[in-house]
């Protein structure tokens, strides 16, 4: 079958990859969950969702690769069990959650985590330690969003962020932690009927540009002043926050 020959769609594609390829780098972070609902505007966000699993896989290899080396151990043995977890959940109940009601609930909880760091910045600047009970429950969330829109960055930046980790090592955290989310997810959408011929010889078409998108992330991580990482990466939760309530209130 044909890939999608639509202009307008790669008009939204295009771009989508190239940001999510930025924030799997890890500039941006959370950044990558704008790539089902920018694509969305041409597509269905199932098909958007299976069409973008593949490119994640390729960008997670690119990110693997660089940031080999450079992790918080510790915060991987809290998050991946539990975003393991997610991810099953969010096989058996996929027909049952609704995807508009998770974007709510997600886009509120990230919104009043970035007030209260900006409204709180001198007391946030002190890094929290690790607590296994909110990782799980983080992780545990970030793998159910995951799985159902990629749209885990919000929940995993809620209990990294706190951490205060060095710019690139929270990049190469948040690599290997979506990486094997990411692996985990292909046979149950295989079994969900997700990826098709259309969908996979579309996802051929774009995937040229996830090496370079996470690549050129990965560059700006790591020579970017820890301070203006932060920054930047709260103001990006911030936008994503109000798309995600945005979303989910327009869908209700």
């Amino acid at each position: 079958m044909l890939p999608i020959t639509d202009p307008f769609f790669y008009l939204c594609a295009i771009p989508a990859v190239f940001i999510v390829g930025m924030a799997k780098g890890g500039f941006g972070g959370g950044l990558a969950l704008v790539g089902v609902p920018m694509m969305s505007l041409a597509i269905p966000p199932v098909q958007a969702a299976g069409i973008l699993l593949p490119i994640l896989l390729v960008m997670d290899a690119v990110g693997l690769f660089s940031y080999r080396a450079i992790y918080c151990r510790k915060t991987l043995l809290i998050l991946i069990p539990a975003g393991l977890l997610g991810t099953l959940i969010g096989y058996f109940t996929a027909a049952y959650i609704s995807e508009t009601l998770i974007r709510l609930v997600t886009g509120v909880i990230a919104l009043v985590f970035v007030l209260d760091y900006w409204f709180n910045n001198k007391a946030n600047k002190t890094p929290k330690p690790h607590n296994v009970i909110l990782g799980g429950i983080w992780g545990t969330i970030s793998g159910v969003t995951s799985f159902i829109a990629h749209a885990g960055g919000a929940p995993f930046q809620m209990y990294v962020l706190p951490l205060r980790l060095a710019p690139p090592v929270m990049a190469g955290t948040a690599v290997i932690f979506f990486a094997t989310v990411n692996f985990s997810k292909v046979l149950p959408y295989f079994a969900l009927g997700q990826f098709d011929a259309k969908n996979i010889s579309t996802s051929l078409i774009l995937l040229p540009l996830a090496p370079l998108a996470t690549i050129a992330g990965i560059k700006i991580v790591k020579h970017i002043d820890k301070e203006l990482f932060y920054k930047i990466t709260y103001a990006g939760l911030f936008i994503i926050a109000l798309k995600l309530i945005w979303d989910g209130a327009s869908g209700l």
